[in-house]
């Protein structure tokens, strides 16, 4: 089996005037919220051999504090995952199907979506990935990544 780890950023900060949506930092709440995931991580020893990530600030944030928690691991902005569809990200998955642990830490709809999709094979029977939400899911070892494929071994968020 392999393992996919999706993770939701922890709350923001909200947008000042002008500022871009993908410069928006964690807030404090956030912060508390990252620290509470990676503390979970660690203790589960979820360590990622390569983490895919949004480039969005907070996006990015979070992933730091999680890193700082777990340990050094491999990353990769990926500009795709922001605003993505559940369909773009299985894609971007499949893309990394020979990674034993992978780590995507994104957004909402399209995670939430991705999760519903893997597990259920509908992508539109997801129940939501509050902010800081982790899911661990496992796909057999040499599956091309479709709907239905994934089981759920962890839900948890702060």
């Amino acid at each position: 089996m392999r393992e996919l780890i999706l993770l939701r950023h922890a709350h923001a900060e909200p947008p000042r005037t002008g500022q871009a949506d993908l410069d928006r930092p964690l807030s404090a709440e956030g912060l508390a919220e990252a620290e509470a995931v990676a503390a979970w991580m660690r203790d589960k020893s979820l360590v990622p051999d390569l983490a895919l990530c949004s480039p969005s600030r907070r996006t990015r944030e979070t992933l730091d504090v999680v890193t700082q928690a777990v340990g050094a691991v491999e990353r990769r902005l990926e500009d795709g995952i922001y605003e993505a569809t559940a369909g773009a990200l299985a894609t971007l998955l499949d893309a990394h199907r020979d990674v034993d642990r992978l780590l995507v830490v994104g957004h909402n709809p399209g995670l939430e979506r991705l999760l519903a999709l893997l597990h259920s094979g509908q992508s539109g029977d997801y129940r939501g990935m509050p902010p800081a939400a982790v899911a661990v899911l496992h796909l057999p070892e040499d599956a091309s990544i479709e709907p239905g494929i994934a089981s759920v071994s962890a839900f948890w968020w702060p």
